[in-house]
């Protein structure tokens, strides 16, 4: 028992030992000491204590839809085409023609019932058929068209006013903007997409004779001659082309710009065709081997290579070698950007042209005039003909072949002695005194019959030819 209790007794003590040394010793040399830093650095970090939210607030497509869908409808177009002949054709003496049906959209932009479609939507059609959002169907007679523009305007009859819209002003729409698609994509009616605006005045072809508004919301085969909406409900343009490599969306479409269209369909509505005014330049191309060697790639604006005789331009006082850059109040930095623009234009209406020349800014006002060249197809461009030039063919009436459209026309023109500067008389048996007979006759022609061109060439033989 004494041997116990002296165990305990020594565990003890060495317990309060080693406790006392570790206070001694150990914990007196490791308190923490005060240093003193000089610091240029503020002793607090500021902070923002405003509270902001990371999601941004979305737009309102609802209003916009609402006012849209009810005026957009379906177009039907139902074309007799020449299909090949089959064995079982033959066999049963049946015909080799086939009715082919075409759909796509258009946009109600009157009350009376004027719809505003695309007129690949509705070329060569021999019936036209429109369905209403609320499923009711007309038959549509064709009102005009404008091939270069790929516009078309249709007409059906009701008893009661119809849902329509409005034209808003494309030159205020802006790079960034959201708006919608609508229309009828796959046969799928009265549909809805969204997107914003990716850039204005595109050209799709190099040829500066369009000028798109691109945007990325989905339009797919059936959405051509839809409407493209801002969010307030306005119809800013009408949906006209994709740009893909399999025929559906992948990322751009394109849309004829609302003030264009309008000025089609005006024009369709109160002459029967479009009236274009000219400015009467031709402008460098950018990238060209005289653009590049003249540094004129790093250019704001378009430069002037050449202005047309007895134009507007012309009398304006306008000079090769000056810059526009800006007709009205539009910006002008590209070709796009200036054809655009004057084709929401009518001849004798008068713009402001802003030009740099030799480093100075000037203004002038140009009266636009009506084009004196055209293009007439299987030839090139045609320009009016002078009364000397009638007179030295023995023709009371012409247009002049200014130049062939490329080297096989040319070739195959000159081995029946027609060459540049001979008078093309007839267009399908039209007589032509202008070069607005020669758009007329090319327009209202029926494209199942063949093209038939005459010409008086140089030796005074006249020439006929048909194309099929």
């Amino acid at each position: 028992m004494k041997k116990i209790l002296t165990l305990v007794f020594v565990s003890a003590l060495g317990g309060l030992l080693t406790l006392g040394g570790y206070k001694f010793f150990i914990e007196n040399e490791t308190q923490p000491l005060a240093v003193e830093q000089s610091s240029d650095l503020p002793v607090f970090v500021p902070t923002n204590n405003t509270i902001t939210s990371s999601t941004a607030t979305a737009p309102d497509f609802v209003k916009a839809a609402e006012k849209s869908l009810d005026a957009v409808v379906h177009v039907k177009n139902t074309a007799i085409i020449n299909a090949p002949i089959s064995m079982r054709d033959l066999f049963y003496g049946r015909s080799s023609q086939r009715a082919q049906v075409g759909t796509g959209s258009g946009v109600i932009i009157s009350p009376t019932g004027y719809i505003i479609t695309n007129n690949h939507v509705i070329k060569n059609a021999n019936e036209i058929s429109i369905t209403l959002n609320d499923n009711k169907t007309y038959d549509a007679e064709l009102i005009g068209t404008d091939e270069s523009t790929d516009i078309a305007l249709l007409k059906i009859e009701t008893e009661k006013e119809l849902p329509f819209m409005a034209f808003g002003d494309s030159d205020n729409a802006k790079i960034g903007e959201w708006v919608l698609a609508v229309g009828n994509p796959f046969n799928l009616n009265s549909t809805v997409t969204a997107g914003i605006i990716s850039a204005k005045s595109r050209d799709l072809t190099g040829q500066h004779q369009q000028s798109f508004i691109q945007t990325d919301a989905a339009v797919n085969p059936g959405n051509s001659g839809g409407a493209l909406v801002n969010t307030n409900g306005d119809l800013i343009g009408i949906n006209t082309a994709i740009s893909s490599q399999t025929g559906s969306y992948i990322g751009y479409s394109f849309a004829v710009p609302s003030n264009i269209a309008r000025k089609i369909v005006n024009d369709i509505m109160e002459y029967g065709n479009v009236q274009n005014g000219i400015l009467g330049v031709s402008i460098l191309n950018k990238n060209s081997r005289e653009a590049i060697e003249n540094k004129l790639n790093e250019i704001e604006g378009v430069y002037i290579s050449e202005v047309q005789e007895d134009t507007g331009a012309e009398k304006a006082g306008i000079k090769p070698g000056d810059i526009i850059k800006k007709i009205d109040n539009i910006y002008i930095h590209k070709f796009a950007d200036l054809t655009g623009y004057l084709k929401t234009k009518n001849p004798d209406d008068t713009v402001n042209v802003t030009l740099i020349r030799d480093g100075d800014e000037k203004t002038l006002p140009v009266t636009l005039l009506k084009p004196t060249t055209t293009v007439v197809e299987k030839i090139g461009f045609v320009k009016n003909a002078s009364k000397k030039e009638l007179k030295n063919f023995n023709t009371e009436y012409g247009v002049k072949i200014s130049k062939f459209a490329d080297e096989n026309y040319k070739v195959g023109w000159n081995r029946v002695g027609v060459e540049e500067g001979c008078i093309v008389t007839k267009i399908n048996g039209e007589k032509l005194y202008s070069v607005d007979d020669a758009q007329n006759a090319l327009r209202t022609r029926n494209p199942r019959e063949p093209l038939q061109i005459e010409i008086i060439n140089k030796q005074g033989e006249k020439i006929i030819h048909s194309f099929r």
